[in-house]
This record gives C-alpha cells, sequence and structure tokens, in this order.
C-alpha cells in the first residue's frame, strides 16, 4: 500500500539556497570597519575621558588569580632550592661553624689568666706563664664504660703528633691529658677519673691546691687544705702550671661545697670541673709552649725538668 501524501513534510523541507539567503550577514570587510572604528572610538575616549578605567581596574581583578598561578611553578622551584639542600653540605657548614667556635672560645679562656696577672703587677715580659697557641681538633670515637675509670678514645695519634701527657681542653677548660699514644689513636684520662691528679690555684688569691679526681661524673677534690685556709664557695680554680705538663691559667673548676670539722686538720673542699667532660663530641689537643723562657746560658728549667722524668 502506498504512503499517504502529506502536505506538511513538502512545507517542512528547505530549499538550501532559501535558507543560505536568510543565515548570509554583513561581509568580512564590513565587520573589520566596524570592529576597527569601535576600537579607535574606545581608545579615544579612554585617552581623554578615562572611560575605560573602571573596566580595567575590574579586569586587573579577574586577571590576578590567573597571574598569580603563572608565577607559582617558579615561586615553587625557588623554595624547593632553599629548602632541600643536601644533607651533606648542611652538615659540613655546621662542623666548620662548630670548630671555628670551640676555637674561638679556647682562645677567651686567656682572658682570666690575663687578668690576674694585671692584678699581681706582672709585666708581659716577665710573665712566668705563657698559654699556647697551637691546638687540633679531635673527635670523641667511644667512651670507656667502667665506673672506675673516665678515660676517652680519641681519633688522633702519633702520626698527628700527639704526645702522651698532652692537654687536653674543651671550650670551657681542662678535660685531661693523653694517657698511651698508638699510630692513628689516643687514650685521654679525664680530670675525674680516681688516678688523675692535677696542679692547680685559686684565681683569687693565687693559692696553689691540688684537684685529683674522684671517680664521680663532676666531681673533684681538693685534699690536705687546712681548716682556715683562705678559700670560698665559688672559686675559680685554673691551672697553675706546676709540673710542666699542663699550660698555666686553664680554667679548671668551681668550688661547690666545703665541709670543716674542728676534729680534722683539713677540710673537705670539693670542685664542678668547668669543662663539659660528658657532653662533647669534639676536644682540643694543646701543645703549650714552655712556660719559662729559655736563657742565653741555659737550658729551659721545664726541659730539665721533663728529661730528668724521662731518665731511668
Amino acid at each position: 500500500m502506498a504512503p499517504l501524501y502529506n502536505q506538511d513534510d513538502e512545507c517542512n523541507r528547505e530549499d538550501p539556497a532559501v535558507k543560505q539567503l536568510f543565515l548570509q550577514g554583513p561581509s568580512v570587510n564590513t565587520r573589520l570597519l566596524l570592529v576597527s572604528v569601535l576600537s579607535v572610538s574606545l581608545m579615544v575616549l579612554d585617552h581623554r575621558f578615562h572611560h575605560a578605567d573602571n573596566l580595567r581596574s575590574a579586569l586587573s581583578v579577574l586577571i590576578y588569580p590567573f597571574r598569580y598561578l603563572m608565577n607559582v611553578p617558579s615561586d615553587v622551584g625557588g623554595w624547593a632550592t632553599d629548602t632541600f639542600r643536601t644533607r651533606r653540605g648542611m652538615q659540613d657548614e655546621l662542623d666548620t661553624l662548630r670548630t671555628q667556635n670551640e676555637l674561638l672560645r679556647a682562645d677567651l679562656q686567656r682572658l682570666t689568666f690575663l687578668q690576674t696577672e694585671n692584678l699581681h703587677l706582672r709585666s708581659l715580659l716577665d710573665s712566668s706563664k705563657r698559654i699556647g697557641q697551637k691546638v687540633l681538633i679531635a673527635e670523641i670515637l667511644t667512651v670507656d664504660l667502667d665506673p672506675y675509670k673516665r678515660q676517652l678514645l680519641l681519633s688522633k695519634g702519633e702520626r698527628d703528633g700527639v704526645y702522651v701527657g698532652q692537654p687536653l681542653i674543651d671550650a670551657r677548660g681542662i678535660m685531661g691529658q693523653v694517657k698511651t699514644v698508638t699510630p692513628f689513636t689516643s687514650t685521654a684520662l679525664l680530670i675525674t677519673d680516681p688516678s688523675h691528679a692535677l696542679p692547680v690555684m685559686i684565681n683569687r688569691n693565687g693559692m696553689r691546691a691540688i684537684a685529683e679526681g674522684t671517680g664521680q661524673e663532676n666531681r673533684l677534690s681538693l685534699p690536705h687544705i687546712p681548716n682556715n685556709a683562705d678559700v670560698q664557695v665559688g672559686d675559680l680554680l685554673l691551672t697553675s702550671g706546676l709540673g710542666c705538663v699542663f699550660p698555666a691559667g686553664y680554667p679548671v673548676g668551681e668550688i661547690s661545697e666545703i665541709t670543716t670539722d674542728p676534729s680534722l686538720p683539713f677540710a673537705q673542699i670539693i670542685a664542678k670541673p668547668s669543662a663539659r667532660l660528658n657532653h662533647n663530641r669534639e676536644v682540643l689537643l694543646v701543645w703549650p709552649e714552655q712556660t719559662h723562657t729559655a736563657s742565653a746560658t741555659g737550658p729551659n728549667p721545664c726541659q730539665q725538668y721533663q728529661q730528668a722524668e724521662q731518665t731511668p
């Protein structure tokens, strides 16, 4: 059966030529001319009457987030460069600053001794003691865990010029002296070791004494001091230079306790070490200058003393 003819379908069919006629707008040249005239008009109005200022401000607000996002990669790159520095570089810088700090603080220890010399009217040329200049940084490798010993193993040895009896200090004061030396390492005896004794003097009045180790962490004993001796809590102890082992003028400790008993001839005096004996990673090995200058006709007294000690 043949399909029925529908007049509406015929009407709905559009002629392509008719559609093109109704959809055709102004020509391209006409559009270009209109856009050019509009652009020139806007520029003139903006230049003469500033009518586009508000529009420009509004557009800048809208564009700002996009401008910020465009700068994000460079900002993130700069932040990452500053933040993610290599650990090795930071550690090297820290070690350099720590070493410089230790050397500077060790040099400041001379001030107390020089002030004492001035108080006792000593001239520089006739000074009987002088602090050495040459030092060497040594790292603490191990600590002796024996509760009756206070010893350290250091990273410097005979090939570095370390010798038996060499003084050991930190930035605050005397720590001890070298006990044994091997080609690559050395063993140091702390001043708190029970077998260690150190000649000291009281900075306030120049009184001499011996500071002995007690085996305890922060305690030194000053034996054989009479009950009526001029000793006070808080007195600073300095190395006296006697024995030609430790350079004179380095802080040793501070008197913290004084106990007197009329039935005993000597007072019980306890001092706290100035050095941080249990809180250091590096120490300073000192080459002290001779405490007495040699005369024109005779050898240095300290050299004579050391030679006599080494002679069997």
